[in-house]
């Protein structure tokens, strides 16, 4: 069988530069008008939150309806300073489903309570002193929370949409290289996988999800995880506590005679995060250059 490629460390360093050099490229081109709109929308919702509460001086009453009003709500969680995000908030408070909320006037206190206890005392100095804002001190609060929500708003999106944009490349390499797309399943052994020149999507191999399944040529399975990495920092999570986690689990379940685990990359990576990675058993391709990828599953037909 055709082993998988594994690069050498100056092989890595020249992939990775290209990828940081498209990464930049697409940052800079990236319209700031989004970002702007998204800013005047939550910069809304936070002066409305406000008003709702006179200032934050009257939560409780209006709580039901801050907690059941979607653009309320995520102001809310930013009052808190780190913001406090709705998985956390469920967590910490046991609730924040709707019917639960209107049913339990106590879930409600509990949520709030969960917020103001990490209230950001530098953007809202007036609650914890008593006493009303300035004119000045609530610009100052609302303009600085719309930034947060704004700026984590346009991570995630870069995030999804990167990834979103990889997976859309990846689909039309394998089509362009002439493979049939299968319907998403779960596979809990070989016979259940793809056959042959075929792949699927988003589906559990063994007990962990891959973004592609493909069937190669000498009846391997590979299993493709697309990664977008936004810094050299992140690219251990998205990498190494993922990916590479990954691929030794299905190495463990599948065996390596039947299973190559792969990352397809774009971002921005550090050369001893990709370099373990490879050691962990995690192909590696990137995404500015997919024909590498499709020249080597061309190559298990023989």
């Amino acid at each position: 069988m055709i082993a998988p490629p594994r690069w050498s460390e100056a092989e890595l360093h020249a992939q990775r530069s290209r990828s940081q050099e498209i990464f930049r490229d697409q940052r800079i081109q990236e319209p700031l008008e989004n970002y702007l709109e998204t800013f005047d929308r939550y910069q809304g919702s936070v002066e409305d939150l406000l008003e709702t509460t006179v200032d934050l001086s009257n939560l409780g009453e209006g709580a039901l309806g801050i907690l059941t009003n979607p653009a309320l709500l995520q102001a809310f969680r930013y009052l808190a300073g780190p913001p406090i995000s709705m998985d956390d908030l469920k967590i910490l408070s046991e609730a924040v489903t709707p019917n639960r909320l209107r049913n339990n006037p106590e879930m409600v206190r509990r949520v709030i309570d969960v917020v103001l206890r990490g209230l950001d005392r530098r953007r809202f100095p007036w609650v914890t002193e008593n006493r009303d804002p300035t004119e000045s001190e609530r610009s100052a609060a609302v303009l600085a929370s719309a930034a947060l929500m704004a700026t984590s708003r346009a991570g995630t999106s870069r995030r999804n949409v990167s990834k979103e944009r990889q997976e859309a490349l990846v689909e039309q390499a394998l089509l362009d290289a002439r493979m049939t797309a299968v319907t998403t399943r779960r596979i809990g052994t070989t016979n259940q996988a793809p056959r042959t020149g075929e792949f699927c999507r988003e589906s559990l191999l063994g007990t962990r999800k891959a973004d592609f399944v493909v069937g190669l040529y000498d009846h391997r399975l590979m299993a493709i995880e697309c990664k977008v990495s936004n810094s050299a920092t992140n690219s251990v999570k998205r990498l190494n506590n993922d990916a590479a986690a990954k691929a030794e689990v299905w190495l463990s379940e599948f065996g390596r005679a039947n299973v190559i685990p792969t990352a397809v990359l774009s971002g921005v990576y550090k050369i001893h995060n990709l370099l373990n990675a490879q050691e962990r058993g995690l192909t590696l391709f990137w995404a500015h250059d997919l024909s590498g990828m499709i020249r080597w599953i061309e190559s298990t037909r023989r």
